[in-house]
C-alpha cells in the first residue's frame, strides 16, 4: 500500500475516532476494509483510494464477491467507501462519491436456528444446587423468558427487575429502554439466584449477574457457561444466548401469530428484522388466514 493511501486512511480513521467517536472495533473494520481496497488497487497498478470512480468500485465488489465475500460483508465495505468519500467531499478533496450508485449482491438470508419448545423446557427443568449453576440456570431462563440479547442481560442491575409485577427494564440497541415480561419459571430461577448471590457478589456491586470474582459477569463468561451447561445436559452443539433469543421469538410467534408484539418484545426498530421468524410458522399463519378471511374457503 502506498504512503499516500496510508495517509488518506490514517486521516479518515482519525476523523472517525475524534469527531464521530466510533468504537475501536468499528475503527478496526473501517481500516481493514480500506486497506483491502488499497491492496487490490495496488495489485492493479494504483493504490490511490481517494481517486476511485464508479466502474472501479463495481470491479472491486465483483472481485470480492467472486472470491467468496458475502452480500452482508460487501454492504459493509460499500458503506465504508461511502463514508470515506463523504469525508473527502467535505474536505474538498473530491467532487463525487463513486460508491453511491453501487449495490452489493444479495446473499441468501440465513434462517435463525431454534430449539424445540418441549426439548428446551425439558432441559430447563433441572434442579441445581451449586451457586454458579443456580446463576447459570437463572440466566438461561431469563434469556428465554424475555428474549434478551447478551449485552442486555449483562447490563441488568438489581433494580431493573420487578419480581412482583414480573417485569424487566432493559437497555437495547441505540440506548433505547424497553420493558419486557418475566415469566413465572424465570422469576423462580432468579429468586433462587438472589438467595445465593450474596455468596459471590461484592457488597457494592449493582449487577444482577456476577462472576465468581464478585463483579459484573462478562460476555465471554456467559457464552462459556452456557456452552458448558448444554454439554452437561447433552443438548445441541452451538448453544448460545442468541439461540435462546431466536427460540423465544419463534415459540411466541407460533403461539400468538402477533408479529408486532414480537417486534416490540425483541426491541427491533424495523419489523422487517422480525419478519425472518415468519418462515418458521407459515402453517400457523395459514390456519389463521383460513379462519379469518371471508373468501379463504367455500361456505358450508
Amino acid at each position: 500500500m502506498s504512503a499516500s493511501a496510508a495517509d488518506v486512511i490514517a486521516s479518515f480513521i482519525h476523523h472517525l475516532a475524534h469527531e464521530r467517536r466510533l468504537s475501536d472495533h468499528t475503527l478496526s473494520n473501517y481500516r481493514r476494509d480500506l486497506e483491502r481496497v488499497a491492496a487490490w488497487l495496488g495489485a492493479h497498478g494504483d493504490s490511490a483510494v481517494d481517486r476511485l470512480d464508479e466502474p472501479t468500485v463495481r470491479l472491486y465488489i465483483a472481485w470480492r464477491y467472486r472470491n467468496g465475500a458475502s452480500g452482508k460483508t460487501l454492504q459493509r465495505e460499500l458503506s465504508t467507501l461511502r463514508g470515506l468519500y463523504r469525508w473527502l467531499l467535505r474536505e474538498g478533496h473530491t467532487k463525487v462519491n463513486p460508491a453511491l450508485g453501487v449495490r452489493a449482491p444479495k446473499s441468501p438470508r440465513k434462517l435463525p436456528a431454534t430449539l424445540d419448545a418441549d426439548q428446551l423446557c425439558g432441559l430447563l427443568d433441572q434442579v441445581e444446587e451449586d451457586p454458579l449453576a443456580i446463576r447459570d440456570a437463572a440466566m438461561i431462563e431469563l434469556f428465554y423468558s424475555s428474549g434478551l440479547r447478551l449485552a442486555e442481560l449483562i447490563s441488568v442491575n438489581l433494580g431493573d427487575i420487578d419480581m412482583t409485577e414480573g417485569e424487566l427494564s432493559v437497555i437495547g440497541k441505540g440506548a433505547k429502554t424497553r420493558r419486557v415480561p418475566v415469566g413465572g419459571k424465570a422469576r423462580e430461577a432468579v429468586t433462587r439466584w438472589l438467595r445465593v448471590r450474596g455468596l459471590l457478589a461484592a457488597l457494592d456491586e449493582p449487577a444482577l449477574f456476577v462472576s465468581s470474582r464478585g463483579g459484573r459477569i462478562r460476555p465471554r463468561t456467559v457464552q462459556q457457561r452456557l456452552s458448558r451447561w448444554a454439554q452437561q445436559q447433552g443438548a445441541v452443539r452451538g448453544f448460545h444466548p442468541h439461540l435462546l433469543r431466536h427460540s423465544f421469538a419463534t415459540h411466541l410467534l407460533e403461539s400468538s401469530g402477533d408479529l408486532r408484539a414480537v417486534q416490540e418484545l425483541l426491541g427491533h426498530a424495523d419489523i422487517g428484522t422480525t419478519q425472518i421468524y415468519t418462515h418458521l410458522d407459515f402453517q400457523h399463519l395459514a390456519q389463521v388466514y383460513d379462519r379469518a378471511h371471508p373468501r379463504a374457503k367455500k361456505k358450508s
